[in-house]
């Protein structure tokens, strides 16, 4: 039975990733999964300096799901090159570095300084606001989509991945976007732009008064997002969005995922990453599939 598959010439030992942002950088949750099982682990987004994030309160639970304005603290590039990499590098497991930037040169900057170090792809969150134009999200416009794309791949020697921000008309004429701008893959979806007010308090509930939609709700979101950038593009897609277990990440595997991320699931059971590529082996050998590939877009 095999579960590797192939993206951009790299292997991994089986489909199942990490959702950038839900797992820290592995350290978090080594003590309840063996990282090394894992077909990839990605980090938390990167950005070039200390991002502090946003003002609390930033998480809040909603029916099927959470809301999060985390604001994409990171401790910066500098820091995760001394500490959390060579953490990663002692287990057997691929590497993706998530980067987060303001602008495209920030981008750039931290795109060319992971590009010499022993990490496997890079994914590049366009979901942050442009600050140059206004706080609009980079991903937010095709056309910015491929402008920025176009860019960083100047700067990047390894493979590029591209995460598409589901907050948009048509999702897949970005990803045809960020395929023309040389993309090796796609992820999607980010969050769901949502909102949550306490009506006793008659106040918003989080401090940034929105937050990204994370969990199960938006499940049938993602995978129908999945299926209509599988149908547009020719690179990979790695999937993710409100998957809690096997036959949850079959279901973006079928629709044409190349790989899932499992991301939201991660808070409320720690081993959820494990249970989905066990999910994953079990239906496999229950109906006689050898080969995690002959699944991938098969309903289309």
């Amino acid at each position: 039975m095999n579960l590797k598959v192939n993206i951009a010439g790299i292997t991994f030992q089986n489909p199942v990733t990490t959702a950038s942002g839900t797992f820290g950088s592995g350290m978090e949750y080594s003590d309840f999964v063996d990282l090394s099982r894992l077909g990839a682990l990605t980090t938390k987004g990167v950005s070039l300096d200390p991002w502090p994030g946003n003002p609390t309160p930033r998480v809040a639970e909603t029916y099927g799901g959470m809301l999060n304005a985390i604001g994409l603290q990171n401790p910066g590039i500098d820091v995760f090159i001394k500490r959390d990499l060579p953490f990663l590098k002692s287990y057997n497991t691929r590497i993706i570095v998530n980067v987060v930037g303001k602008t495209e040169e920030e981008y750039c900057a931290v795109v060319e300084r992971l590009s010499d170090c022993d990490v496997d792809m890079l994914e590049v969150n366009i979901s942050c606001p442009n600050v140059k134009e206004g706080g609009i999200a980079f991903g937010q416009d095709p056309k910015r989509v491929e402008a920025i794309t176009k860019q960083v791949k100047k700067y990047s020697k390894k493979p590029l991945i591209i995460k598409l921000s589901p907050n948009v008309t048509d999702i897949g004429e970005n990803a045809k976007a960020a395929e023309a701008g040389g993309a090796d893959a796609i992820s999607l979806i980010n969050t769901l732009t949502g909102m949550k007010i306490d009506v006793e308090r008659r106040a918003f509930v989080l401090a940034n008064k929105t937050g990204g939609l994370s969990g199960p709700a938006i499940k049938p979101i993602a995978v129908r997002m999945v299926y209509q950038a599988a149908c547009a593009v020719q690179i990979p897609i790695i999937g993710m969005g409100g998957i809690m277990n096997g036959e949850d990440a079959l279901e973006f595997i079928m629709a044409g995922a190349t790989m899932v991320a499992v991301g939201t699931a991660n808070f409320i059971n720690p081993k959820a990453t494990m249970e989905v590529i066990d999910g994953i082996e079990a239906y496999l050998k229950r109906n006689n599939i050898k080969d995690i590939n002959e699944l991938i877009g098969c309903v289309r």
